[in-house]
């Protein structure tokens, strides 16, 4: 489904993004709106597939989960049988946070997050007696910088 998003979509979503617990009336009022029509919008965005699920953003350290990884992943498979298998691994792992199907050297990029190296070692063991693959690269990301869902929508 196609959907038109003007001006007042766009503050909404920016709203939403912003914090999606906030009442309907915040989101109208900072929006300069009404409620009802606020909530239509919402649902036509949502019916359109624009606003997806709802959820909240934990924070990995203060869980335990002191160690991302980024996984560059190199294979020689590239059989629909053998993906198949692979994308089936990927979305049974929780560690799995991210994972992109990449252009150039490297197959696949996942981003892992764990409690330590011994974690990922776990993980990455698991993996590869699962799913055949000719190279892995994993990287420890030291510190993060930026990480966030929003979406610039700048008109």
């Amino acid at each position: 489904m196609s959907v038109r998003i003007d001006e007042v979509d766009r503050k909404i979503l920016a709203e939403l993004q912003r914090d999606a617990s906030q009442s309907l009336d915040d989101i109208a009022k900072a929006v300069g709106s009404s409620k009802t029509p606020v909530w239509n919008r919402i649902r036509k965005l949502r019916e359109a597939g624009v606003v997806g699920q709802q959820t909240v953003v934990l924070d990995a350290e203060a869980l335990g989960f002191e160690a991302c990884f980024f996984v560059l992943i190199r294979t020689s498979e590239h059989e629909a049988d053998w993906q198949a298998k692979f994308l089936r691994a990927l979305k049974e792992r929780p560690e799995v946070q991210e994972a992109h199907r990449l252009a150039g050297d490297i197959d696949y990029i996942l981003k892992v997050r764990v409690k330590n190296a011994r974690a990922y070692d776990a993980f990455y063991q698991a993996l590869i007696s699962e799913v055949r693959v000719h190279n892995v690269t994993a990287l420890l990301s030291m510190e993060e910088i930026k990480s966030t869902t929003m979406l610039p929508l700048e008109t």
